[in-house]
């Protein structure tokens, strides 16, 4: 019985020292090819005073989402598009209806006109995110079932927003990139031009100038 107990406790300390080598070689720094690695340094956690300071700025709609708010109301729409750099311009019309949601965090629009013959419907929405500091914008409609998506930054010098973003190629079943610049002429004109790229050079497929009603 003696020497079981003898064995185990052997056993039990040949553990111990195996388990505490482990510990020291998986702490000494990796070193590969001479250059010492160094193990990342943990952040220190925010105190709940600074997380609750951090969450209640970024719920709190400042001078970036004036810019929105200023747009509430109703705005006639001409469109202009083109199929390729070469293509005759195209023309429709539509007209928005913009108010802010979610007190005042959002931007909403529905867009309702025509387009190729038939009735066209859509619905857009711009936020601007406090913690990314940069506008966020989506738009769907009735002529797909995808979604545009972009995001872009404020040029206070040009008064416009350059949104870079993706939709969805039906026929190439893919998504295609797009660029979006969107101008603030006046206090009752908006201007949108979209351009996509084709056989790798960017041409200008759509433009919109909004007049206030």
């Amino acid at each position: 019985m003696k020497k079981l107990t003898a064995t185990l406790a052997l056993i039990t300390l040949c553990f111990i020292s195996c388990k505490k080598e482990v510990k020291e070689e998986a702490a000494t720094p990796v070193t590969t090819d001479s250059i010492k690695t160094e193990e990342p340094v943990a952040e220190a956690p925010l105190d709940s005073a600074a997380q609750m300071k951090a969450w209640q700025e970024y719920a709190t709609p400042g001078n970036p989402h004036k810019i929105l708010s200023d747009e509430v109301g109703t705005w006639n729409c001409d469109m202009t598009f083109w199929a390729d750099a070469n293509a005759k311009p195209e023309k429709e019309t539509c007209v928005a209806e913009i108010k802010m949601i979610l007190g005042g965090r959002f931007q909403e629009g529905t867009y309702k006109g025509t387009m190729m013959g038939q009735p066209f419907e859509g619905k857009g929405t711009v936020g601007y995110n406090n913690a990314t500091k940069e506008y966020i914008s989506t738009f769907i409609d009735n002529m797909g079932t995808g979604m545009m998506t972009s995001k872009g930054k404020y040029n206070e010098s040009t008064k416009s927003i350059e949104y870079n973003g993706e939709m969805a190629d039906p026929v190439t079943a893919k998504n295609t990139k797009y660029r979006e610049v969107y101008t603030i002429v006046d206090a009752k004109t908006r201007k949108m031009e979209m351009y996509d790229t084709k056989n790798g050079t960017e041409y200008k497929s759509m433009e919109i100038v909004m007049t206030r009603k």
